[in-house]
């Protein structure tokens, strides 16, 4: 350990253990500074693991406070300054890959489509937030920088390439990536390669 991570780096690591440990008895290890707000309303599965930097926050509504919005699977690896945050829910899968500086939300502040929309005139800050529920399956793996939106479902065994904004449901088996996402190979369980799409 200390050939990889140096003294300092290694006693970090060791007080992130302990803290892990005392606080998050089912996590395999979370990496400080980690910010959790709202712990009542998130729920980490086993053997979760985060990097430095992540922040988790759940918001929920004055009717719902005591309601589960961020649940985590088990086995769900997350990365260095991941920002979950959720008002209603974001569901992650068992087995999830999450690499860093990754932006998942089920909400936005304001509505931009459809009826009663927003001005541009009105503070953001002000502006009702928006919700729609996000669900990621199991055994997605989420590359670098990515972000996703409200409203999203990521099928299971599916990769989102780094830098991809998911505006739209991914199927299951899929790679997709761009900015909005979007499918550009599909597992093929007969030839067992990614098949372009």
């Amino acid at each position: 350990m200390f050939k990889r991570y140096g003294f300092l780096g290694s006693l970090k690591l060791f007080v992130s253990l302990i803290y892990t440990k005392i606080v998050y008895k089912q996590a395999r290890l979370i990496r400080l500074p980690f910010d959790i707000r709202n712990k009542k309303n998130i729920k980490l599965g086993k053997n979760f693991t985060a990097g430095f930097g992540c922040r988790i926050e759940a918001f929920p509504d004055t009717n719902h406070k005591d309601k589960i919005c961020i649940s985590i699977g088990d086995n769900v690896q997350i990365n260095d300054y991941v920002h979950i945050g959720a008002i209603s829910s974001i569901c992650i899968g068992d087995n999830v890959l999450i690499a860093s500086k990754i932006y998942i939300t089920d909400h936005n502040h304001g509505n931009y489509s459809g009826e009663d929309q927003d001005s541009p005139l009105s503070i953001p800050q002000d502006r009702k937030s928006i919700c729609s529920p996000v669900v990621i399956k199991d055994n997605v793996w989420i590359g670098e920088s990515v972000c996703i939106m409200p409203g999203v479902t990521i099928g299971e065994g599916t990769i989102i390439g780094a830098l991809s904004v998911v505006t739209k449901d991914i199927p299951q088996y899929c790679i997709a990536v761009g900015s909005p996402a979007k499918v550009i190979k599909k597992y093929n369980f007969t030839t067992n390669v990614w098949d372009k799409f």
